[in-house]
């Protein structure tokens, strides 16, 4: 098709895909804001569907709902901006769930044209979806416990990649020419496991990441010590800390867990290169997953910034929302080589059954 970029049918799940980055980030604020009880109810936030809620008018509330009162006390009160950083992150799953249903609309009315793996692509999306509201309302309700800050973040991790998924399926089916989506049966089937894995380990040092983020470890002042070398790469001034208390030992599997997810990354992709050369295939697909573990060095570094700075007076908090845009971009980039190998070999991600 000669149609513009924009024109496309095929742009709506990339509008999708940069507004659920735009939840995650702005999910990832609250937790640096420390505003995750913010709102103790669901969906309502302190009884009003506002966000301006006054010192005197949370006491009020929480005087007449003693059983919502969360692990910080009757007596904490939270900032404008605070509960606001909550509200408008419900307010922005809202808003997609419009576009979201429009799509899976669409994908089913040009069905002939983009198959039906497309049309299920945009149902699983929005199955994923009805569940996160149901995850974020459990997330509330448990004040913010560690596995459901972990479960919040990696069903939005999924829920983002079905619209990657999506594209990537509608430009085949659009004709697009990209040897990305012809590559060699026998090199497909030989690295489609090999690249499952560099995917996993990304995935499961995503859900450590939330883990550290979401339990006292996660705290900066808490755990392993600040400032460089002893806060980072050593923590408590030993490479093998004692592992009293549960911070030391949150933080400590996070940073083995990416070791160990480097050594997948690099050797994955190396190998990747070597055999690409072998089956002639095109050297794009080794530089995706050459960008993925680039992505991964560049996160260990601003990961230990955010260590080795936290002893500042002046602590910019923002390195540890660039520490999770970072860390959801490496999977998206290793999920994405993934999809080119699935498209590449799947008749029906083209055409109709």
């Amino acid at each position: 098709m000669g149609q513009a970029w924009w024109r496309r049918p095929s742009t709506l799940p990339l509008v999708l895909l940069v507004m659920a980055l735009c939840v995650i980030i702005a999910g990832g604020t609250i937790r640096i804001n420390d505003a995750g009880e913010s709102c103790p109810d669901w969906p309502l936030c302190f009884g009003t569907w506002g966000f301006d809620v006054s010192a005197e008018e949370q006491g009020v509330y929480w005087d007449e709902n003693p059983d919502e009162i969360d692990s910080r006390g009757i007596d904490h009160r939270y900032t404008t901006f605070e509960i606001f950083s909550e509200w408008f992150h419900r307010v922005l799953v809202g808003i997609i769930a419009i576009p979201v249903l429009l799509n899976a609309v669409l994908a089913w009315k040009m069905m002939a044209t983009y198959g039906k793996t497309v049309y299920r692509s945009t149902l699983v999306s929005g199955v994923l979806l009805i569940i996160q509201a149901l995850v974020g309302a459990l997330t509330v309700s448990m004040d913010n416990v560690d596995w459901s800050v972990a479960l919040h973040l990696s069903l939005a991790s999924i829920f983002t990649s079905t619209f990657l998924f999506q594209y990537f399926a509608m430009r085949k089916a659009e004709g697009s020419e990209s040897p990305l989506f012809s590559m060699a049966s026998e090199y497909v089937s030989t690295n489609r496991r090999r690249v499952d894995a560099m995917v996993g380990s990304v995935f499961t040092l995503l859900i450590l990441g939330a883990w550290v983020s979401s339990t006292a470890g996660g705290q900066y002042n808490q755990g392993c010590s600040v400032g460089f070398p002893n806060g980072w790469p050593k923590c408590n001034g030993n490479l093998l800390p004692s592992f009293d208390g549960p911070g030391v030992l949150v933080q400590m599997i996070h940073r083995f867990g990416a070791v160990l997810v480097g050594l997948v990354l690099v050797s994955g992709s190396a190998r990747l290169r070597s055999e690409a050369r072998t089956h002639n295939v095109t050297p794009l697909f080794g530089r995706i997953t050459d960008f993925t573990a680039g992505l991964w060095i560049l996160n260990v570094l601003v990961g230990g910034s955010y260590i080795v700075l936290a002893d500042m007076e002046d602590f910019p908090e923002w390195v540890s929302l660039l520490h999770l845009v970072f860390g959801i971009s490496c999977f998206l980039v290793a999920v994405s080589a993934s999809f080119f190998l699935r498209l590449s070999t799947d008749p029906d991600s083209s055409e109709e059954e």
